[in-house]
Formats: structure tokens, sequence, C-alpha cells
């Protein structure tokens, strides 16, 4: 089974020999962790937990459209966030990107990410196809 590099055009590809957005290995996708920043490289919703949120939630949904997913498809996501008394605006962001059963999920608090406007960083991994094997 090949890995495949998975691209959006709504997504800026990462720098060359640092990282992949999205790989995929048979119907397995792994989203690598996606943040709030434009094609620019500036913060959108600078300081706004919930846009930042949402903003990242659109990057994913991106690339699991690339790899022929939805949303649902996703069985787990990690996300990190600068400040976890903020958690309930990656909530409400979160919850305009998923229906039924909501993935696994880990929320970890941190003191920082790559880029000091950041709030919150989200990492995914699901299956092409599992949300309609239920």
């Amino acid at each position: 089974m090949a890995i495949k590099n998975i691209t959006s055009p709504k997504v800026k590809n990462a720098p060359p020999r640092t990282w992949t957005n999205c790989l995929m290995v048979g119907n397995q996708f792994f989203i690598s962790g996606m943040t709030a920043h434009d094609f620019e490289g500036n913060v959108v919703g600078r300081k706004d937990m919930y846009s930042q949120s949402k903003h990242t939630f659109e990057k994913i949904q991106a690339l699991v459209e690339a790899a022929g997913g939805t949303m649902n498809d996703i069985v787990k996501m990690t996300i990190f966030v600068t400040d976890i008394g903020e958690r309930k605006d990656v909530w409400r962001a979160r919850e305009e990107f998923f229906t039924g059963d909501f993935p696994a999920c880990s929320l970890i608090g941190i003191s920082a990410l790559a880029t000091p406007e950041l709030k919150v960083e989200i990492e995914a991994t699901g299956f092409v196809g599992a949300s309609k094997s239920s």
C-alpha cells in the first residue's frame, strides 16, 4: 500500500522538507497540526479562539474532502490550546463541522504554539467512508 500526499487549493502546502499536511494510506488519512494561518502567513482571528478554531476546521475539512471523505470520517483529533479556559470556543466551532458521534478527542493546554498569536492547533486522523458504514 503506497503513501499518497493529499493537497487542496484551499490549504497552503507546508514548506519543502518540513512536513506534509495530509497523508493517506489506503483509506486512512493523517492530517498534521493545522493552525489559523492564511496563505500569506497571517493569523486569522488574531486574538479570538473561536475564529481561529473555525478557520482551522475549515482547512481540515478541505483536506478531508480532497482525500474523498467528509468531516464525519474523522475518528480521532488532538487539539492543542494556549488557554484551556477558552475551550468552549473550540467546541462551539467544532459543532459547526460534525454531526452524529463526534470524533474521539484529546484537548491539551500548552504554553505556546509556533507563532505567538496562535491560540489553537488541531490534528486529525480518519478513514474515508467510515461514517457511511455505521
